[in-house]
């Protein structure tokens, strides 16, 4: 199988790169900025089997309206020029999966892909017309999958590389007040689900990417502290997150309570469906 990843040189691309390419797919980058041409995307997807976008800046940073300028150009524009070089292909790929996130979803609500309740900040904003750009992609030719990524935990970068080193020297804590929700994934089950809708061609539209046991921050936190044998006691109150945050700060204070009903319906079976499965195997050192 032909499988042409964007936005490859990330943490969730590099693994998948690895992943499809051990089990003996054929997988190519495909790099999308504003001087690239549709024509020169078309040469790139042409007899692909697959599309996996996976480009956008990074969402945790300060979000002044220059970085939401970012966000928003780095994931719409990119994404519309896939899709105007999809609808070109004399032969497109069958399947497309683009990146998408939970945080479309509002603060006060479980939900699953059901779910009507959405957020109406700019996170929200930003998804709903990431995603409205992706559906456009679809038709009888080519199947339109949006994974809505978790919090995404994995060993060697992520969000994970960013909360080790505090926890390891005993410096971590609950954020805010410890009680949002939040949903996550192991990087593993991540990619293993991405592969799991490719071979389940009836799976289209909206898919979660979040494990079956979301945990709330104080709960994480403690795990954490218990996993690594450190004291949890320098908590972060909310007002040093929007301090150094800005609007930003609702991506680590909001709370996401968010189930994945389609992908456990279908079959798919997590190798880390609890936080503690997860945590153990990231700080496991391989001998």
């Amino acid at each position: 199988m032909k499988i042409v990843i964007c936005g490859m040189s990330g943490f969730v691309g590099n693994a998948m790169e690895h992943f499809f390419t051990e089990r003996g797919d054929t997988v190519a980058a495909v790099s999308v900025r504003s001087s690239t041409s549709v024509e020169t995307l078309v040469q790139k997807i042409e007899d692909a089997d697959v599309i996996i976008n996976l480009a956008g800046a990074n969402i945790l940073g300060r979000w002044n309206n220059t970085y939401k300028n970012t966000l928003r150009q780095s994931r719409l524009e990119t994404t519309s020029k896939l899709v105007e070089a999809i609808k070109q292909c004399k032969n497109p790929p069958h399947t497309w999966l683009n990146a998408s996130a939970v945080g479309i979803y509002d603060a006060y609500h479980q939900h699953d892909e059901s779910s009507q309740n959405m957020g109406d900040d700019f996170l929200a904003s930003l998804v709903r017309d990431w995603e409205y750009a992706a559906m456009k992609a679809g038709s009888d030719l080519t199947r339109v999958c949006v994974m809505r990524f978790g919090v995404v935990y994995g060993r060697g970068g992520g969000a994970m590389a960013k909360m080790l080193p505090p926890f390891k020297m005993g410096l971590g804590g609950k954020m805010g007040d410890g009680f949002q929700m939040i949903s996550w994934i192991h990087l593993d089950d991540l990619v293993r689900a991405a592969a799991f809708l490719i071979e389940h061609d009836e799976i289209r539209g909206i898919v979660n990417f979040t494990s079956p046991e979301p945990i709330n921050n104080l709960e994480q936190t403690k795990a954490m502290g218990r996993i690594l044998h450190r004291p949890t006691f320098f908590d972060l109150p909310s007002w040093a997150v929007k301090l150094a945050f800005g609007e930003g700060s609702i991506v680590m204070l909001d709370s996401k309570e968010v189930y994945p009903r389609v992908l456990q319906e279908a079959g798919f079976e997590f190798r880390y469906p609890t936080f503690d499965s997860a945590m153990e195997e990231i700080v496991h050192v391989p001998e």
